[in-house]
């Protein structure tokens, strides 16, 4: 049990700690206001350098692909859309349990606006038991656990691109209505970079037909970042401050250890930067990632920009192909903030789609009861949990 009465005396330290932080962070957004305004000046030959450059810089810069100094309303939704999330939990493997199994969940819903449509609000569950799903991932060095979470990610894309195309494109019938397919999350798959190329194959290549298929019927896939704590947009502002003619960091900063002579508004991070910039509604220009990881994404490279939701500046994330579409990006924007109205401050169908997948401590003690029986039901002898189990849950704490 949490001992109150010590932590109290901790408290008084860590307010004056956030207080000074708070003063260095003012003084950095003010540096970055005003290295934006030179920034924008020289877009173009900064985006050119960047393009020259890029194998010599140390940093991931994004490129924007609109003026910085641009500030956009965003549309009110049409009446009639569809919207579709998915997210996922998962109960993962012990070898105290009463099976050595992994569990994953993943939460569906379909909300239909303006049609006198049911919503759909469900999950898939689905149980991975054979050795070839719990150990697979050794030969990688890959911990089980790990493993089990991109194949998670694998799922909750998988089932929400067949949910959106099994709605939009059913048999003998035409929908011409607006959509929008929403994940929690980014779209760029970081993880990806530390995999063996053999392991990334069994991942990204179905993630990408599940996106490829959802750009079949012309559905917007959207990535919703909240509290993001990404500085991608304000790396491009390093190439401003670099003091070198040219932002080759391979040669001049080679020998630096401590912060680079371009890193003057670290660590301030891109959405304090945009919350003094936009209001409620507005969105900031469109950058590109160039993180490395999308040079495999092939026509899908990410692109995202900045909106001021109301209550907080969230990073939105879309594919090239929603990006390059003008119509279909400002559409799928003015949905998303449709939704973020009706969630008071985040996107509904995500949040309930996170409400249908998550797995409570009643929804494991049931799953591994409902195992247990079938287990003795087949004739399997002396089921049951390790002691070190049970005795955690016997505890008389």
């Amino acid at each position: 049990m949490l001992d109150l009465t010590k932590l109290a005396k901790q408290i008084p330290g860590i307010s004056q700690h956030l207080k000074g932080e708070a003063l260095a962070s003012r003084q950095r957004w003010e540096l970055a206001q005003k290295l934006l305004l030179e920034t924008n000046t020289r877009q173009d030959d900064l985006i050119q350098s960047h393009q020259q450059w890029r194998d010599r810089i140390t940093f991931t810069a994004a490129v924007p692909v609109e003026p910085l100094d641009t500030r956009l309303d965003l549309d009110s939704p049409p009446e009639s859309h569809t919207v579709f999330a998915t997210d996922g939990s998962q109960i993962s493997p012990s070898h105290h349990e009463i099976a050595y199994c992994y569990l994953i969940n993943v939460g569906r819903v379909m909300l239909h606006y303006g049609q006198s449509l049911h919503p759909l609000l469900d999950n898939l569950p689905e149980v991975f038991y054979r050795p070839e799903d719990l150990y697979i991932s050794r030969q990688w060095g890959i911990r089980t656990e790990e493993w089990m979470g991109y194949c998670r990610t694998v799922s909750e894309v998988a089932i929400l691109a067949d949910m959106a195309c099994r709605w939009v494109n059913p048999p003998g019938s035409h929908f011409d209505i607006p959509n929008l397919a929403m994940v929690d999350g980014s779209l760029i798959y970081w993880f990806l970079e530390s995999l063996p190329t053999e392991a990334r194959d069994r991942i990204l290549p179905p993630i990408l037909a599940a996106w490829d298929q959802l750009r079949s019927v012309n559905v917007p896939l959207m990535g919703y970042l909240s509290a993001s704590r990404s500085n991608e947009a304000l790396h491009f502002l390093r190439l401003q401050a670099c003091p070198y003619d040219t932002p080759n960091c391979l040669s001049h900063c080679a020998s630096v250890t401590d912060k680079l002579p371009c890193q003057v508004v670290e660590p301030l991070r891109d959405t304090m930067l945009w919350s003094s910039l936009l209001q409620p509604g507005q969105r900031s220009p469109l950058f590109r990632s160039s993180v490395r990881i999308l040079d495999l994404y092939d026509h899908h490279r990410i692109y995202f920009c900045y909106v001021h939701v109301g209550t907080e500046i969230a990073r939105v994330e879309v594919p090239e192909w929603v990006a390059q579409d003008t119509m279909l990006f400002n559409q799928a924007l003015s949905l998303m903030l449709a939704q973020v109205y009706k969630g008071y401050g985040y996107p509904i169908a995500i949040a309930e789609a996170h409400n249908q997948a998550v797995v409570r401590g009643g929804d494991r003690a049931r799953f591994f009861t409902l195992l247990e029986q079938q287990m003795i039901r087949a004739g399997l002898r002396n089921v049951g949990t390790s002691y070190k189990e049970a005795r955690k849950r016997g505890s008389i704490s």
